[in-house]
């Protein structure tokens, strides 16, 4: 705790005062270019990944970057969502999975995670993804496993999000794009789902818009 409350002091007094005008900028009001929707694990950093500066993103953080939905009683990762799109204005939404990710072991193993009980009931959100691990990748296990359930969790929470009013509409209009991302922690390498050819490339092999999710999966 001590190097947490030591590096609020440097960014006070060095941080803050090398980038004062953006933040008096931004106090005035936010534009951010994305929203960002990713896993709460402490290793992914979404600025640090996309060196993006602050009011770039807009940033929705949960564990298994689970997007419950439409009409699921308290649902904040779609309250942000549809505050990102219908008041700020972002047209482009990306939902980013990661490798070695704690959510997606509870997920394929619920026996392991079944004391935490507000992780479980979360997690039901992830209850397709289960399905379509245990149906389509049963040759799998440990890593492998957990790795593509992530890119499998990835593309169902963004069906989820499809469900969105706001971003139903704005996708019949052409007026917002869907990315689909997966991040890979011991390289930094970010791949992104190609639709046109069902799998997840190098963002620096994609053919398209990186990782612009056309038509419904």
């Amino acid at each position: 705790m001590q190097q947490l409350i030591e590096g609020v002091h440097h960014f006070q007094n060095i941080g803050f005062r090398q980038q004062q005008a953006l933040f008096e900028r931004l106090a005035r009001g936010q534009n951010p270019e994305a929203c960002f929707i990713t896993c709460s694990d402490s290793r992914i950093d979404p600025n640090l990944i996309t060196n993006a500066a602050p009011g770039q993103l807009f940033i929705v953080r949960n564990p298994g970057n689970v997007v419950p939905c439409y009409g699921t009683p308290n649902n904040s990762a779609m309250a942000a969502v549809e505050f990102a799109v219908a008041v700020l204005g972002v047209k482009d939404v990306i939902l980013c999975g990661h490798n070695y990710c704690g959510a997606m072991k509870g997920v394929i193993h619920p026996e392991s995670i079944k004391e935490l009980r507000t992780l479980t009931d979360w997690l039901h959100h992830c209850d397709s993804t289960a399905e379509i691990i245990k149906d389509h990748y049963h040759h799998l296990e440990g890593e492998d496993l957990y790795t593509v359930a992530a890119e499998e969790n990835v593309l169902v929470q963004l069906e989820h999000l499809r469900s969105l009013p706001v971003i139903a509409s704005r996708l019949s209009r052409g007026l917002i794009n869907l990315h689909a991302w997966m991040y890979k922690i011991e390289t930094g390498e970010v791949f992104v789902y190609e639709s046109t050819v069902g799998q997840f490339k190098p963002l620096a092999e994609a053919s398209q818009s990186p990782g612009v999710i056309q038509p419904a999966r």
